[in-house]
């Protein structure tokens, strides 16, 4: 069974490799079309074969489909702009889908999808990195390492072709990367869901700002993405060189290590694109 699990899928851009793109394509390209809601052709039904895979279906060349999907308390789960879409709940429950049909005169929303999952997908995290990131239902959390914080690589890493340069260096002579502090601490679990919790320090002071949401983690395309508010853990004064910290490029997971990348912005930094890589270890 194919892994699509609450993160966007969507057009290529620079960063196609990591992350996808939210934006909208040129209404200006569309055809000239009047729609209403009850005109909207689109359907949200259950795999038969397995109800905790729901198929999204745009059946309307003419204009560019936005999905949305919560659960039963609101919270955000993913969102996708493909025609044709899969997404997996694991876990019981009701879910609700928004459809909305971008045209060039402006958008339409369709009537929400209600869908009920009765049973947990007890084979959907056989993948042992799962347990590696969250330690299932118990929760797992992860500071930053302050042996070996942060880095820079090529867009490319890793893999075994294309702009692969990376450089992790140590803090011991490179104090420089950012000061030695309590950054704060990302925790994720299984519990019912997929939810997350991150606690940022502030850059110039010791002010704490926890926010809790859910997760996404794409195995398949090596991407985690945060939804409802949190962002990915970081230290320093980087924050201003990326313009994404919500979806992120898994670069290293194991059940010691976790490193993940954001991308530095060649138009906020004058200095080339690249990726910033965080480097992150349990807490104890």
């Amino acid at each position: 069974m194919k892994r699509i699990l609450y993160i966007i899928f969507a057009a290529v851009t620079i960063s196609s490799l990591l992350f996808s793109c939210e934006a909208v394509e040129d209404r200006e390209t569309l055809p000239a079309v009047t729609l209403t809601p009850s005109t909207l052709k689109f359907s949200v039904t259950q795999n038969p074969a397995n109800k905790n895979q729901i198929v999204l279906k745009s059946d309307d060349p003419t204009v560019v489909p936005y999905w949305k999907y919560v659960d039963a308390s609101g919270n955000e789960l993913g969102h996708s702009n493909k025609s044709s879409d899969n997404v997996v709940f694991p876990f019981a429950g009701k879910y609700t889908v928004y459809f909305t049909a971008y045209t060039r005169g402006g958008s339409v929303e369709g009537a929400p999808v209600t869908v009920t999952v009765d049973k947990n997908d007890e084979t959907y995290f056989r993948d042992p990195k799962w347990n590696m990131l969250t330690n299932g239902v118990a929760g797992k959390t992860w500071i930053l390492d302050m042996e070996s914080p942060v880095g820079w690589a090529g867009l490319d890493y890793p893999g075994p072709k294309g702009d692969n340069w990376n450089w992790f260096p140590d803090y011991a002579g490179n104090s420089w990367v950012m000061p030695n502090k309590n950054w704060g601490e990302m925790s994720f679990n299984l519990n019912g869901g997929y939810n997350t919790s991150v606690t940022q320090t502030a850059i110039s002071s010791d002010v704490q700002t926890t926010k809790k949401g859910t997760y996404g983690l794409d195995l398949d395309n090596s991407k985690l993405t945060f939804n409802g508010g949190p962002e990915m853990l970081y230290g320093g004064d980087y924050y201003g060189d990326c313009s994404n910290w919500i979806t992120v490029k898994v670069v290293e997971l194991t059940a010691t290590s976790l490193r993940l990348a954001v991308i530095r912005d060649k138009s906020r930094t004058g200095e080339g694109v690249c990726l910033i890589v965080f480097h992150y270890k349990p807490k104890p």
